[in-house]
């Protein structure tokens, strides 16, 4: 069960939209979702909130972000929360935006926030949910690149990536790590479906107009030519003339 949810990212408003406040972004949408009011505790150094139908606590330390270990501690330490029992959010440069995993311990590849709880905690073995924000170009570094606000592109996905996040988020408050692990890395793997291209139909051949054959012409009549008269009844015409 995760008694703890601690999201990690760096206080003041020119930090609040860069990449290295994924953690952030997160537990602020989860209380937001769940009318949940984070309130600054200056015992703890943080803002503090709690989810009453689970009883986990949300924190987000107020400190810079190579010293977020300094709340989870007194909070945990005081509510006597076992590491197992604390989940961690925190921006990954080893994943594309839009990819979200849950694991428990492992190594901190070079995150100061982690590096700090896992100093003070003297464990790695808290629950950590990452969220890909992809790797920085060739020349840049990696402190460079994640306090450096993502193109809109890249923030939408990792708003998708939070949002899948948020729906296995009960399951993990619960005990149920397993199955919202499960469920959030198949929802990861599955594949976009690309809708193929209607395959366009072939153009019909245009038909050509049926060429009509030529009338065949009928052979004109012979003009008949007029019947000569006979030699007798032409010799009696003259004699008596025409009536």
């Amino acid at each position: 069960m995760i008694r703890l949810v601690v999201g990690l990212g760096n206080p003041g408003k020119e930090y609040e939209r860069t990449r290295h406040n994924a953690g952030f972004w997160l537990v602020e949408r989860f209380a937001s979702a769940n009318a949940i009011v984070l309130r600054k505790d200056n015992k703890f150094q943080a803002l503090v909130g709690r989810h009453e139908p689970s009883g986990a606590w949300l924190l987000l330390p107020q400190s810079f972000m190579n010293a977020s270990g300094h709340a989870v501690q007194l909070l945990a330490g005081f509510f006597k929360i076992k590491p197992e029992e604390i989940l961690v959010v925190h921006d990954e440069l080893d994943f594309a935006p839009g990819t979200a995993r849950i694991k428990q311990g492992g190594g901190i590849a070079g995150h100061n926030g982690l590096k700090d709880i896992s100093q003070r905690l003297a464990t790695h073995d808290y629950w950590r949910l990452r969220l890909g924000v992809g790797k920085p170009p060739a020349a840049m570094q990696g402190a460079d690149y994640v306090l450096q606000r993502p193109p809109a592109e890249e923030r939408a996905a990792i708003d998708a990536a939070i949002e899948r996040a948020l729906a296995v988020l009960p399951q993990c408050l619960s005990g149920d790590i397993q199955s919202a692990m499960q469920k959030l890395h198949t929802e990861d793997n599955k594949p976009e479906l690309k809708k193929e291209p209607e395959a366009k139909k072939p153009a019909e051949a245009k038909k050509e107009p049926e060429k009509k054959e030529p009338e065949a012409k009928k052979p004109a009549e012979a003009k008949k030519e007029p019947e000569k008269e006979s030699g007798f009844r032409s010799s009696l015409k003259s004699l008596f003339g025409r009536k």
